[in-house]
């Protein structure tokens, strides 16, 4: 396996696996996260790639027999006093082929990015997971991560939109 940085030819893969990610989130809870609809892989491709650019932010790729299986983006994010945090590295997603979970991407994607904000003097790395999600969070408990905010949400509209 090997981890290194996106580049804009791993478009299709970057795609495909955001897809993937929010078919997971979707299917966790339809009203609370975006519906992937029909166009969801070339839409999150790109958004992805627009974030390769930006020296604050970082793409990574997990590789098998020159195969993506996995990707994970990462970013510093300022001061928020919304949240109440001071600067902080961020996991924004972390993505896995089906066949290639429980067979240390993850684990090798998420230290990866670790080190890329410990090389950047980042205090302390956030991410977010879905409370239904019972083998990411013991991916990243694993990792040393700990439970420190929970969301909740109040559905105004009836059908959630």
């Amino acid at each position: 396996m090997v981890i290194r940085k996106a580049t804009r030819n791993d478009s299709a893969a970057l795609g495909r696996l955001g897809a993937l990610l929010m078919d997971a989130h979707y299917n966790f809870d339809p009203r609370r996260f975006l519906d992937p609809g029909g166009n969801a892989a070339p839409s999150y491709a790109q958004f992805l790639l627009q974030q390769l650019d930006d020296l604050d932010s970082i793409i990574l790729v997990a590789e098998v027999h020159g195969c993506v299986v996995g990707y994970c983006y990462a970013a510093i994010e300022p001061l928020s006093w919304k949240e109440l945090r001071d600067t902080a590295g961020f996991i924004h997603d972390l993505a896995l082929e089906p066949t290639a979970r429980r067979r240390g991407a993850g684990a090798a994607l998420l230290k990866a990015a670790v080190e890329w904000f410990r090389d950047r003097d980042v205090a302390r790395v956030m991410l977010w997971t879905s409370t239904q999600n019972a083998p990411a969070r013991r991916l990243f408990e694993q990792a040393g991560f700990r439970a420190t905010m929970t969301e909740m949400t109040l559905e105004l509209a009836p059908d959630g939109s």
